[in-house]
């Protein structure tokens, strides 16, 4: 494998790949940057893989877990060819200009035309003609090519796109700890031991039985090894059954548990009276209304008319369009003058009545304000390029959510109001501007700003408004983020608090799109490792022509999921979010029945080791046992 990039994304991708995967990994990297946090120097030096000073012979393999370092600004023919892209499996191109990652994988299909490109890019439209470009590229290059069995086809990523299934997962659920499978989000999630008497909840599937119990399942990101006994990946019911005291690794779909009416009312098409009118004036509405209504009856009362003539009259001596009743009797005069009165009264009120429809007409066409008495949604911080494709996340999972952005000009603001998600225009470091997003009522607070000091800021003012508030923040530096997950921890022992990089999240997805398309993502467990896989029936004995039950092999893979879609109607890429492919709604079935047979033409989602699914692509020789 090999990675070219200028930031922290290359570097954990490179990390992700060898740690992961146990692939042999050559990272392409600049010489202004320096390596140490993907292996640190000391130990690179030891394995003499730094840069081109190893003195390794020409020619000779790299054994699995190693990292070869070269210096290169940018990945022209010299370095891609120095990198060995001739006869690598895949080219991952991550810089941060977009330029330069197109002109790389330009560069590395005509070097390799079986070459599997995985190249980092915003613009989704671009990404689309740049993979049929090169595909039909490495075709031209060599006629009868079959991309889809060798699994050699270009796929382009957002490091945004990657990265907003499991911010938006840490919001919901309180876990990064997802995978993305035909528009679904499934997590692992750990669960405690169940009670004398009670029974444990499987979820979908049980994908592993804990070596050891965290002591907060919400808040653990995954227990360490203790004890003798490891964690058993992929236990049959017997096992399950027989391992009474041990935590298990429970798969499950993400959802939110907030207030429905939240989201209905989010989701409403029409303006609602109380965005138009404040609850001030309403109450001051019905007073004078009620006023007027007491006098027609009095009216009514007092000279014996008929009530609609009464009430008539009444409007008319509100409106000051009546004539004085010199002549009538005391009773009227005095109706007159108080109706008069209730006209002056009457007049302010409408007056800002009109202010405010008119305000709030306006603010329709442009951004919504967060309904009054709003409870249970997510207060999303920040609507920059990571902010508006967790905002779209949100929004297909049907989550009520409200935005604070400070820029008028930012680039979600046109999403939020296509989507009519509220939106609060205003620093978050002011005071006032998280209470207009109703933050005392939250169900989350997702801080994604791209300035570390101001996500942190809002994240304390938060928990002083709601100490229990679930927090998420988006922070680059690993070491101030760790500082500031155990300061907030011990702060607030009671509430959840997850720091995220976008790096660090987005570096699985590409590090699985490296491997092929049909990895659609990885688990840890403890210090091993699920990976999740969209493989063909056909060509696998393990799998064609047995039943769901005859086909899971405890400890290997299990099937959990089968694609219902017709061949022809299939996307190609699970991962990729809902509606991108030609079916364009989910056709993945996960309630599956024990005796059904699986055809050639079926296609499975399977949970599986490092071992068993090399074992079942055909390339045990290649990796190492699963550590």
């Amino acid at each position: 494998m090999v990675v070219c990039g200028d930031d922290g994304l290359a570097r954990r991708l490179a990390a992700e790949l060898r740690d992961v995967y146990q692939e042999r990994v050559t990272l392409v990297v600049p010489a202004a940057r320096e390596p140490q946090s993907v292996v640190g120097r000391q130990r690179v030096r030891s394995l003499g893989l730094f840069g081109r000073a190893s003195g390794r012979p020409a020619g000779e393999r790299l054994s699995a877990r190693e990292l070869r370092v070269l210096e290169a600004t940018e990945p022209d023919e010299e370095v891609l060819a120095a990198a060995g892209v001739a006869g690598a499996a895949a080219l991952a191109l991550v810089y941060e200009d977009d330029d330069a990652n197109v002109r790389g994988a330009l560069v590395a299909r005509r070097l390799n035309p079986r070459l599997r490109l995985v190249i980092r890019l915003y613009n989704r439209k671009l990404g689309q003609h740049l993979e049929e470009l090169l595909d039909q590229a490495a075709i031209v290059a060599e006629p009868g090519i079959d991309l889809r069995e060798l699994d050699s086809s270009t796929t382009v990523l957002s490091d945004s796109d990657t990265a907003a299934p499991a911010l938006a997962a840490s919001a919901v659920a309180g876990t990064s700890k997802v995978v993305q499978a035909d528009g679904l989000l499934l997590r692992a999630v750990e669960r405690t031991p169940p009670g004398r008497g009670e029974v444990a909840d499987p979820g979908l599937c049980t994908l592993a039985l804990l070596s050891a119990t965290a002591g907060d399942p919400a808040g653990s990101e995954g227990a360490e090894l203790s004890g003798e006994r490891g964690p058993q990946l992929l236990p049959d019911d017997r096992a399950v059954a027989a391992a009474a005291g041990r935590g298990t690794v429970a798969l499950e779909a993400v959802s939110h548990a907030g207030p429905a009416r939240a989201a209905s009312r989010l989701s409403a098409a029409s303006l609602p009276v109380a965005s138009l009118f404040s609850r001030r004036l309403r109450w001051s509405l019905a007073g004078v209304v009620a006023a007027v209504a007491a006098l027609a009856v009095a009216s009514w009362l007092t000279t014996g008319d008929h009530p609609l003539h009464a009430a008539y009259i009444t409007l008319l001596d509100v409106f000051a369009i009546n004539d004085p009743a010199v002549d009538a009797s005391t009773q009227q005069q005095v109706l007159q003058i108080l109706a008069g009165f209730m006209g002056l009264l009457l007049l302010p009120v409408l007056v800002a009545a009109a202010l405010e429809a008119l305000g709030a007409f306006r603010t329709a066409t442009a951004l919504r304000r967060p309904p009054r008495g709003l409870s249970g949604h997510v207060v999303l911080l920040g609507l920059g390029k990571i902010g508006t494709r967790v905002l779209a996340r949100l929004r297909e999972l049907e989550i009520p959510v409200v935005c604070v952005e400070s820029d008028p000009e930012a680039r979600g603001l046109a999403s939020a109001r296509r989507l009519r998600v509220p939106v609060v225009l205003g620093d978050v470091t002011e005071e006032g501007v998280l209470e207009a997003a109703r933050v005392h009522r939250a169900h989350a607070l997702l801080a994604l700003t791209s300035s570390d000091t101001t996500n942190l800021e809002a994240a304390l003012y938060a928990r002083a408004v709601t100490p229990d508030l679930r927090v998420v923040l988006r922070l680059y530096e690993d070491d101030f983020a760790t500082a500031v997950y155990r300061t907030l921890r011990a702060a607030h022992p009671a509430a959840l608090t997850r720091s995220r990089s976008v790096t660090h999240l987005a570096a699985p997805a590409f590090a699985g799109a490296m491997m092929g398309r049909q990895i659609l993502g990885a688990i840890p467990v403890e210090r091993r490792v699920l990976l999740f896989a969209a493989l063909e029936v056909a060509g696998h004995p393990q799998l064609e022509g047995r039943t769901i039950a005859e086909s899971f092999r405890p400890g290997a893979w299990r099937v959990i999921a089968i694609d219902t879609a017709s061949p022809e109607d299939r996307r190609p890429d699970l991962a990729s979010a809902l509606g991108e492919g030609p079916a364009g709604r989910p056709g993945l079935v996960w309630e599956l029945h024990p005796g059904y047979v699986l055809k050639a033409e079926d296609r499975v989602v399977l949970a599986a080791t490092r071992r068993g699914l090399a074992e079942l692509l055909g390339r045990t020789s290649t990796l190492t046992p699963d550590l």
